[in-house]
């Protein structure tokens, strides 16, 4: 565009010679001329300003010129506080964002199985990295403490209270009983001549064989009696059960006793050596499944990963209003972050800007509107040739 502006103005000059020099033969050539002349002196002008913006005309250090350069620092100052008035506050940002619907665009594009597959495939991949780096001790060390954490501030007493309380409003724990007494009454079938033979043997030499087997048959049908009248619906056994798990409930529930004697337990038992080396193999155990099955090509973790996020994403897509909530909140805080960090953005603008040299600065200003400069002095040459011709066709008029 430069040349075609340079080519212009030189057309010009030629054109104004030849009008000049034919204009003795024919007065037409003197409005040809004319319009020469003017259209010179027009582009001219417009090519000193156009110039003057980036750098000395023919090199001659004019006042007010290479005006860019010259107030660099200026230009990256008045840049960074526009950016800041115009472009960085909350409600221009929120409502360029407001224009964005993130929740739906990102549930439309998870629900794609190509994509919702790389996503659980780039998730599974970092995996055995990040295993690799934890030491087992250490993973082990935080299992225990996390556990121990947890629980530090619960009340054990008062929870274990309200699950017997579910457990006793729904009559499970009868059901648990009648479990119980038919699991003993069984082992007692099951264990018969094994019950018979301990009893010969505790039992006086002296007593006769047979009022030996007397005994062990009584005794076994007394238990047996006894276990069939604790499983009836009215029996004492019953009431002394229920009255004694409504007491146990009521002191879980109020007694500190109680809670102490749980916690002291639980913190026996983290403390203990059985428990310490069970975490361990834990968490190895853990760390070796996680790395087959993250390493294998049809990894069972990334098939479910992603018939996760496929799920979730279909769930996202047929409820509008989680897909609004999670717009507002993502608007909302990508909004407050971008304007409480504009000064940082405004200050790498300005701190770019300060870096680059005269030169470049001119340069690349110069590429960006240089073009449409550069028809700014092609327009000029053609309007100052018809003012050009204009002016001498008036003058012809006095």
């Amino acid at each position: 565009m430069r040349l075609i502006a340079t080519g212009l103005l030189v057309a010009m000059a030629v054109l104004f010679v030849v009008a000049r020099l034919l204009e003795p033969r024919h007065a037409a050539f003197a409005f040809v001329g004319a319009f020469a002349e003017a259209a010179m002196v027009g582009a001219i002008a417009d090519w000193f300003a156009v110039t003057a913006l980036f750098r000395h005309p023919l090199g001659l250090p004019i006042p007010h010129t290479a005006i860019i350069p010259t107030n660099k620092e200026k230009i990256g100052e008045n840049l960074g506080n526009f950016l800041e008035t115009n472009f960085m506050s909350y409600d221009v940002v929120h409502a360029e964002l407001v224009r964005i619907d993130f929740a739906g665009s990102a549930a439309h594009w998870l629900a794609q199985p190509a994509n919702s597959r790389a996503v659980a495939d780039q998730a599974v991949s970092a995996v055995p990295v990040l295993l690799r780096m934890i030491d087992d001790k250490d993973a082990a060390g935080f299992l225990r403490e996390a556990l121990s954490g947890a629980l530090e501030d619960v009340k054990l007493a008062p929870i274990l209270s309200q699950v017997l309380s579910v457990l006793v409003a729904g009559r499970q724990h009868h059901v648990l009983l009648e479990r119980l007494l038919g699991i003993v009454s069984g082992a007692l079938e099951a264990h018969r001549p094994y019950i018979r033979q301990k009893v010969h043997e505790h039992s006086p030499r002296w007593l006769p064989r047979a009022i030996d087997e007397k005994f062990y048959e009584r005794l076994m049908e007394g238990v047996q009696n006894t276990l069939e009248e604790i499983q009836g619906e009215d029996s004492e056994w019953r009431v002394r059960f229920q009255a004694a798990t409504e007491e146990l409930i009521d002191n879980l529930a109020h007694s500190p006793e109680y809670e102490a004697k749980l916690r002291g337990l639980l913190e026996s038992s983290l403390s203990h050596p059985l428990f310490r080396t069970y975490v361990g193999q834990v968490w190895e155990d853990v760390r070796d499944r996680l790395l087959a099955d993250a390493e294998s090509e049809n990894s069972q973790l990334s098939a479910h990963l992603q018939s996760a996020l496929q799920a979730f994403s279909r769930a996202l897509e047929r409820n509008p209003a989680i897909q609004q909530r999670i717009n507002d909140w993502l608007r909302t805080f990508a909004a407050e972050t971008i304007v409480a960090k504009r000064e940082l953005i405004i200050a790498l603008v300005r701190r770019v800007i300060r870096s680059w040299d005269a030169e470049t600065i001119a340069r690349k200003f110069e590429l960006h509107v240089g073009r449409d400069l550069q028809y700014i002095r092609i327009n000029g040459t053609i309007v100052g040739g018809l003012v050009g011709l204009a002016l001498h066709s008036v003058s012809l008029l006095f």
